[in-house]
C-alpha cells in the first residue's frame, strides 16, 4: 500500500484510543506503520534494484520481530533527550505500551502489503517466496477514506491542518469522480462519505466523540476488505467456468482489484500457453457480467536458452527475481536476439507498466542491451 494509507492506518488505531496508553502513542504509531518502507530508500539506485530489494529484508519476519525493539529504543531516546528536556514536566513514555504499540504498528505494514497483487516477502531472509493476497490495489481511496474520516475529525483543528486535509479531499475526490471507468454507485459512495466526514469536522464533535467514530469506521474498513476478498474468491472460479464455456482451456484464475473501483475485477486466467483477460462486474446483469478485457498473451511455462540468457542479465536481477505472471515475445535479428519481458498484472497499459524489460543477446546469448521501464 501507498504510505499515505498506512499513515492513516496508524494515526486511526490511535484515534480508537491507544493514544492513551502512553506519552508518544500516536507518534510510535504512525512511524511504526511506516517503518518497514525504509527500503524505499533503494529507489535511488533504479528501478530494478528496487524490485529486488523492495518488500523483502524490511518486510520478513526476521526484521518485522526486530523493528518493535528497534522503534521502543528510538523513542525512548527521544523521549529523554529531547521531549522531556524541553518540557521537564511532562510524564515520561512507558516502555511496556510503547513496544505493545510498535509492535501493532509494524505488523499492520505488511498485512496490508499482502493484500496487494504487488507481493510481499514476509519469510525473508530465510525465503524468499512471494505472498499476494490479491485484494486491494497498491493505492485504495477507500482505506483512506475509512482510516482518514475520525483523524480529519481530531486533527483538522487549525487552518494549516484544514487546509491540508480540504487539499487532500480534493485530489482523493478526483481519482473518484473524474475517471469514467468508475461508476455511478462508487462515486455517490465517495460523495456520502466525504459529507459525513464534512459533517463530523463542523458538527459531529458536539454529538460523538473521535473515538467511538474511529472505532465505527475501523468496523467498516475491516468489512471493506472482507467485501473486496470475498468478491475476489467469488469471481474468480465464475470466471473460470465462463471461459470454459467458451471453448479456452484455463487452468485457473487471479482476480485483483482495479483502481478505485470497489464492483469490478480484473481477472488474469492462466491457460497452458495462453494468458487470458477478463473484466468481472458485480454491477451488470448476468449476460455482461463477463467479458474479454484484452486481447490474450502468450504464456511460456518453460523458457528456452534465450529467454534464460535474457533473464540471467544482471540489470534486470530484480524483475527476474519479482515476475510472478511473465509474457515474453522473442525476435530473432542479424545481430543476435531481443526479448520483450513483461508481467501481464501491471503491464497492460499504454506506457508498457511496471515490469517490463527489453534484453538484446548477441548470438553467443551473451547481453549487450538493457532497457527496463
Amino acid at each position: 500500500m501507498d504510505n499515505l494509507a498506512h499513515s492513516l492506518v496508524g494515526a486511526w488505531m490511535a484515534e480508537a484510543g491507544l493514544k492513551r496508553t502512553t506519552p508518544l502513542a500516536t507518534a510510535t504509531l504512525v512511524i511504526g506503520a511506516n517503518l518497514p518502507d525504509v527500503d524505499g530508500l533503494v529507489a535511488f539506485a533504479g528501478s530494478d534494484a528496487s524490485l529486488y530489494w523492495r518488500r523483502g529484508w524490511t518486510h520478513g519476519v526476521l526484521a518485522l520481530a526486530l523493528w518493535p525493539f528497534v522503534l521502543t529504543g528510538l523513542m525512548l531516546l527521544w523521549d529523554r533527550y529531547v521531549r522531556r528536556r524541553r518540557h521537564p514536566d511532562l510524564p515520561p513514555a512507558r516502555v511496556g505500551p510503547l513496544l505493545v504499540l510498535s509492535t501493532l504498528s509494524v505488523l499492520s505494514h505488511p498485512a496490508l502489503d499482502w493484500l496487494n497483487t504487488y507481493g510481499v516477502r514476509l519469510l525473508m531472509p530465510f525465503d524468499g517466496t512471494w505472498f499476494y493476497g490479491d485484494t486491494l490495489f497498491i493505492i485504495d481511496p477507500w482505506v483512506w477514506l475509512l482510516a482518514g474520516a475520525a483523524v480529519i475529525m481530531a486533527d483538522a483543528r487549525t487552518r494549516k491542518s484544514a487546509a491540508a486535509w480540504v487539499v487532500l479531499g480534493v485530489a482523493s475526490t478526483a481519482l473518484i469522480m473524474v475517471p469514467a471507468f468508475v461508476p455511478w454507485p462508487a462515486k455517490a459512495m465517495w460523495a456520502v462519505g466525504v459529507a459525513a466526514i464534512v459533517w463530523l469536522r463542523l458538527r459531529g464533535t458536539h454529538v460523538l466523540s473521535v473515538q467511538r467514530v474511529a472505532r465505527v469506521c475501523g468496523v467498516g474498513l475491516l468489512l471493506y476488505l472482507c467485501a473486496i476478498f470475498a468478491g475476489s474468491q467469488v469471481a474468480a472460479p465464475r470466471a473460470l467456468d465462463w471461459l470454459r464455456a467458451q471453448g479456452l482451456p484455463v487452468e485457473r484464475a487471479i482476480a485483483g482489484p482495479l483502481p478505485a473501483n470497489p464492483f469490478v475485477r480484473d481477472i488474469i486466467a492462466l491457460g497452458p500457453d495462453r494468458y487470458h483477460f477478463v473484466r468481472a462486474d458485480f454491477l451488470a446483469d448476468d449476460a455482461g457480467r463477463f467479458r474479454i478485457s484484452d486481447a490474450s498473451e502468450p504464456r511460456v511455462v518453460q523458457p528456452g536458452p534465450v529467454i534464460q540468457a535474457a533473464l540471467s542479465a544482471p540489470q534486470i536481477r530484480g524483475l527476474a527475481n519479482w515476475l510472478r505472471l511473465p509474457t515474453y515475445q522473442v525476435e530473432e535479428g542479424t545481430d543476435g536476439w531481443r526479448v520483450t519481458i513483461r508481467d501481464v498484472r501491471y503491464s497492460r497499459t499504454q506506457s508498457g507498466g511496471l515490469g517490463t524489460a527489453v534484453v538484446e543477446l548477441d548470438h553467443a546469448l551473451r547481453p549487450i542491451r538493457v532497457e527496463q521501464r
